[in-house]
């Protein structure tokens, strides 16, 4: 389970808040819940920018200052804690290394084939960035990628550029599913 950036600066009244990107909370967390009480990764991205990051508008990026590390808008909402043993993934940690994957410049990769995972249930923030580039990542790497199509919200900077995005992980070979649905073909189900 990889839990894609689900931060305060996020959700709606933060830094860089997402549309509606409050109501993917209650979708995630049981997924969460299920996946740590059959004790398997459950993984948290986040952003963990430098004050002087290069995607910061201050620096010629697209974005406002957002997820700066150790500030109280980089934190995870309580409604959304990871568990105790998940995995806390930081990316954009370097100021001149733009990182929208939760597999850029992490160890991501190599902790999930150590754990033996060959199947990974992806959802969060945003559709069209984070999220996007981590389904996309994955399925370069060789892993099955289930994405929780309930479970994820769209910047939508340019309007339609979720659902393009959903599109583009289709056609890269991402399996959609959601908790309301059977189980996706391809991916074992979860119990919630």
């Amino acid at each position: 389970m990889v839990v894609v950036d689900v931060q305060r600066d996020f959700l709606p009244g933060g830094a860089l808040g997402v549309p509606h990107g409050e109501d993917v909370v209650p979708v995630l967390a049981p997924y969460v819940a299920a996946f740590a009480s059959a004790d398997r990764p459950v993984v948290f991205t986040r952003d963990w920018h430098p004050p002087d990051h290069c995607s910061f508008a201050v620096r010629g990026g697209p974005w406002p200052p957002h997820c700066v590390a150790g500030s109280a808008g980089a934190e995870f909402p309580d409604e959304l804690a990871p568990p105790p043993g998940a995995w806390i993934i930081s990316k954009g940690t370097d100021s001149d290394r733009e990182a929208y994957s939760g597999f850029q410049g992490t160890d991501l990769e190599a902790r999930l084939r150590a754990a033996g995972i060959t199947t990974i249930f992806v959802g969060g923030l945003a559709t069209d960035y984070c999220v996007k580039a981590t389904v996309e990542d994955g399925l370069a790497r060789g892993f099955r990628v289930c994405l929780l199509d309930d479970a994820i919200r769209a910047v939508d900077v340019h309007p339609g550029d979720g659902e393009r995005a959903l599109e583009v992980m289709r056609q890269a070979g991402a399996v959609m599913g959601s908790h309301a649905g059977a189980s996706p073909p391809g991916c074992r189900r979860v119990k919630r």
